[in-house]
């Protein structure tokens, strides 16, 4: 898997993508609001406590990339802001393009 310098955002590894993300919980909605500098801001209605908001992110995530919910996991960051996840089982071209990075 080639990593595209495009965006570092999202970047390829030998296990899958990661994205690195800066979530903010407890929004209006659940959305992924764009780039912010390195990370690609996602906003969530969950709020931040009990696991919520990680569940909720993964659950976006799955859906705006048209993925199984087991297919992307809180990789790093699980009690921050500032979050990496795992996506398995796509290339880095096609997670970029559908994150709109």
């Amino acid at each position: 898997m080639a990593e595209a310098p495009l965006n570092s955002a999202v970047r390829a590894d030998a296990e899958g993508v990661l994205v690195f993300l800066k979530v903010v919980p407890g929004a209006r909605r659940s959305e992924v609001a764009g780039v912010l500098g390195e990370r690609l801001k996602v906003r969530v209605a969950a709020p931040p406590e009990d696991g919520k908001a990680n569940k909720a992110v993964e659950a976006l995530l799955a859906e705006v990339l048209g993925v199984r919910p087991a297919q992307v996991r809180i990789h790093a960051g699980q009690t921050r802001p500032e979050k990496t996840v795992r996506v398995l089982g796509m290339s880095w071209d096609e997670v970029a393009r559908r994150l709109g990075c």
